[in-house]
Formats: C-alpha cells, structure tokens, sequence
C-alpha cells in the first residue's frame, strides 16, 4: 500500500471541517486499466468497481485485499445498489442498464428507448421510488477498447429513467453532449449531471449541471450550470450529508458547495473518474483513478444508500 503525500488543497477554510488533515490518501491497488465504478457494499463490508477494458469486476474487503469479483462483464461501467441493496450495472457491451439478482442471475433493465438500442449506458442512480436513473452517452461505441464501435441509434445523448414498477424508460434531460455521472441532492428535489463533452472536444462542456426534479420525479426542470471543472473534466461524482458535491476532475477530487463554489481538492496522482463514500461510517471516500484505487478519510459522510 502506497500513500500519497502533500495531497490537500484548501480554497475555503470550509474544507477543514470536511477532511482529516491528517488522514493519508492510500493507494489500495494499481492493477487496473481503466477503474470506474466504485459501489460500497455495507452489509458485506467491501468494496465494489469496474475494470471496463479488462471486463472485470474488482473487489476490496479491509484486510484481505484485493481479488477478482466476476469476469468477462462485457464491459461493464458505473455501479450502484438499488434500494433491495442489489447490484445495478451499466454495460457497455450490451449497451443497457442490468441487475443483478440475490441468486447471480442477471435481469435488463433497459436496453431501448423507443425501440432502438441505447448508446452504452454510463452510471446510474437509483431514487428512493424505485426507479432507475442513468446517463447514455457513446463513450461505449466510440471504439473497441470499451465497448464495440457502433453506430448510434438514438438521436442523442440522453439521461434516461426507468419506472421502478413499469420499466418504462423515459427520457429525462436532452441538454447535454456527453451527461456521465449523476445524482440527486438528499432529499431528491435536485438532480445533478455531469457533462464531459470536452474528452473528445476541446471547446466541449466540462461542467455540472442541476435541475430541479418535479415532487412526482418524473420530470426535471431549471436546468442550469452549477459549475466548470478543471482541469480535466468531471466524471462521476457523489453528495455528502450538507450536500457538498465531491466530484473527479484531471486532478484530483474537488469539493464544491451546494452553490457551486469551490471548497478544496484532494490531489490524486492519477486522473479520476469516478468515487464514492464507503466504510461502516460512510466517512471514508474510495476513489477510482485510471489503473489505481485510492481511499482517504474525510470529515464527512456520504448521503446514505443501501
């Protein structure tokens, strides 16, 4: 295990109250080719990511280490856990959103919108009604390094839900170029999204957007841009208990306020992209970054999930 020193950046002293100064960034493995994903399992006391090129599935249990979870995934991305606490995958191969069931077997989720096959579902979120949320931008067809290079069959990039109890995937938002990483505020009234259009444009978005969620959750509304991330560009990206959103960027980890202004940022020697809130607390933050996942302690806790 390495650890990464000189690794905090305060730009408002409200960052201290959210880290431990004196915690130390680990390097926990640095086996991979492109981690993403990372999905915190309380109740079985590790953690979950994906390895998307290599089609694996990793796992972390404190003490143990690091082991291989599943093989030949097709290319599977962002994580979460529904709120039965089962395993909800996006995959690039397939190009849908899975589940995966208490006894291993696999069910889809979504895989089509108005009849035509989905670009390569990215992350996904799941509301507190049950129903799925996800990003579906082309980063999966692009190429074979991640996916399969494909033509897409939507007209867009979408974010997309899935009715909890009807399966209906709608869409939700249209106004963005490559939406990845999302989620909702605590008490789900605002969905967060980020777009990185600028991986394969260098005048593309690479923000965070917001937009207020309908008390029915079935449309969104108010869209507008919380705030720029750079350098680099935000991937995925969590939300603490006061609602600060801690997101991945070229650099690091940053932190940012409910009102978009920039708190702090924890340096990563790698480029991130993507995070989550884990242990029996929720008070220490997993970080994928490129081949590495990295673990630090914060002053926070992640908004609570199954």
């Amino acid at each position: 295990m390495a650890i990464v020193g000189d690794c905090y950046e305060y730009v408002d002293r409200r960052f201290y109250d959210l880290t431990v100064p004196i915690a130390e960034v680990e390097q926990l493995y640095d086996g991979c080719r492109w981690a993403e994903g990372p999905v915190w399992f309380n109740d079985g006391g590790y953690l979950l990511w994906s390895d998307i090129p290599t089609q694996r599935l990793m796992r972390w249990v404190p003490d143990a280490g690091v082991s291989v979870y599943r093989t030949q995934t097709n290319y599977i991305n962002g994580n979460t856990r529904d709120r039965q606490g089962r395993l909800v995958s996006c995959c690039h191969g397939h190009r849908h959103v899975q589940r995966t069931e208490p006894d291993g077997s696999i069910t889809v989720v979504a895989d089509r919108h108005d009849g035509r096959r989905l670009n390569s579902p990215n992350d996904v979120i799941v509301k507190s009604d049950g129903s799925i949320w996800f990003s579906d931008p082309s980063y999966g067809i692009l190429s074979d390094y991640e996916g399969y290079k494909s033509e897409p069959e939507q007209d867009g990039c979408y974010v997309y839900r899935t009715d909890g109890e009807t399966g209906a995937v709608t869409v939700m938002v249209t106004d963005m170029v490559k939406p990845n990483g999302l989620a909702f505020s605590s008490d789900e009234s605002i969905l967060y999204v980020a777009d990185s259009g600028f991986s394969h444009d260098p005048d593309g978005p690479h923000h965070i957007r917001a937009y207020d969620v309908a008390a029915d959750g079935r449309s969104v509304s108010n869209s507008r841009v919380l705030t720029d991330v750079g350098p680099g560009l935000p991937d995925g990206f969590r939300i603490d208990v006061e609602g600060n959103i801690w997101t991945s960027a070229g650099d690091g980890v940053h932190c940012y306020a409910p009102d978009g202004s920039l708190l702090g940022k924890i340096k990563i020697p790698e480029t991130v992209s993507n995070l989550t809130f884990g242990g029996p607390r929720r008070n220490r933050l997993f970080i994928t970054a490129t081949k590495s996942l990295y673990a630090v302690f914060v002053g926070t806790s992640g908004v609570q999930t199954p």
